[in-house]
């Protein structure tokens, strides 16, 4: 099945695209939603947008829709989402606390949560982010789970920093076309057409005789020049002052845990202890099914360039994984699902692909933990 609707993907689209003005992205057209034909004129400034808010006084004033629509009746929209980071902060402010890291093309800030158990000094850290791409939506409540059971159980000797939304403009166009009932409108991209999975600084060039070909050169391609957009830089901003052990990023669909490198065929240094955890990953789910594999050696045909894995890994020496979660809502058999984008990403019933997604990441943080419990470290007194 997961083959199958892999080929349905890349097929569904015509070629005609690679000629559009908007850019044919591997899944689909990027599309303006009628609310962003006005011009954003801070949108071209290439600026370290700072952001000093205060997360409890912010949250308090957003808001959630009244109702959700059919499509996403069992997902959070961002102001769901926000009000209960709020509330675990209040809940348990010795444990965990927001911090914005930044502001996105329209200026949203995007928040980072930190997460520590007080009673050990940091022996690891870990770095969870979710939605880079607009319409996955399934990383953000994978991130929402782990923050309310992360608190009331922090690990000992690890930190956590999660990010549960770090593409705010795109996930604001696609909680509008839900409430607006707009079907079949690919968001993938920023409020500046970019793809922020393409916008990092290793592994850029692009050399494969596969780019040149109709169905698969729409896989090849990066961003005009590397951190180029404010929420790609917000997020080195933050690995750069955590200086991350492990960093999960989080996707949708598949059903595979990848690890670096994504633009070359070549393994890493630590392609062992990439393994190690990435199986570690899989064996904590109850019922995933999922692969890993390097994500540059994923097909013959296939690299990723200029992707976050690689870039943290090779940036930041951090073990580094994307995994991408479910095996996507499409029912072959049921159009209603075929032509609309979110259930692509989405399934009907996000339960068990949250579950899978929390089970994956939290694995990989106790087994953080077991290696602090294994070394002895001293509790702080």
């Amino acid at each position: 099945m997961r083959f199958f609707v892999f080929l349905f993907s890349l097929l569904v689209i015509a070629p005609v695209h690679a000629d559009s003005p908007r850019r044919p992205f591997p899944h689909g057209q990027e599309d303006k939603a009628p609310e962003d034909e006005t011009p954003n004129p801070t949108a071209d400034r290439k600026e370290q947008r700072s952001c000093t808010l205060n997360f409890n006084t912010w949250a308090k004033r957003k808001e959630a829709p009244e109702t959700h629509p059919e499509r996403a009746k069992d997902y959070l929209f961002s102001g769901e989402v926000m009000q209960k980071m709020r509330s675990l902060t209040q809940e348990w402010p010795g444990i965990i606390r927001g911090e914005c890291i930044g502001r996105s093309v329209r200026r949203h800030p995007i928040w980072s949560f930190h997460i520590e158990n007080p009673t050990r000094p940091t022996t690891y850290t870990v770095l969870v982010f979710a939605q880079l791409h607009a319409l996955e939506w399934l990383g953000t409540e994978v991130v929402v789970k782990l923050a309310e059971q992360l608190t009331a159980s922090a690990p000992e000797g690890v930190k956590v920093v999660l990010v549960p939304i770090v593409n705010p403009d795109g996930r604001d166009r696609v909680e509008r076309d839900l409430l607006n009932d707009r079907v079949g409108i690919y968001r993938r991209a920023n409020a500046n057409g970019l793809d922020l999975n393409r916008d990092w600084s290793v592994n850029r060039d692009i050399t494969s005789f596969w780019a040149k070909l109709p169905f698969t050169k729409r896989y090849y391609y990066t961003s005009h020049e590397p951190l180029s957009q404010p929420e790609s830089q917000a997020l080195d901003r933050l690995a750069a002052d955590i200086q991350p052990d492990a960093v999960v990023s989080l996707h949708a669909f598949g059903g595979y845990v990848y690890y670096p490198w994504g633009g070359r065929n070549d393994p890493t240094e630590d392609q062992r202890e990439h393994q190690r955890l990435a199986e570690v990953m899989i064996r904590s789910q109850s019922n995933g099914g999922y692969i890993t594999v390097q994500l540059g050696k994923w097909a013959n045909w296939f690299k990723a360039h200029g992707v976050e894995i690689d870039h943290f890994y090779g940036k930041y020496g951090a073990k580094s994984f994307i995994i991408e979660l479910s095996h996507s809502g499409i029912n072959l058999f049921d159009w209603d699902t075929v032509r609309d984008f979110f259930r692509w990403y989405n399934p009907i019933d996000p339960a068990p692909h949250v579950d899978n997604g929390y089970n994956a990441v939290r694995g990989l943080i106790y087994d953080y933990a077991y290696q602090v419990r294994k070394a002895g470290i001293d509790t702080v007194p």
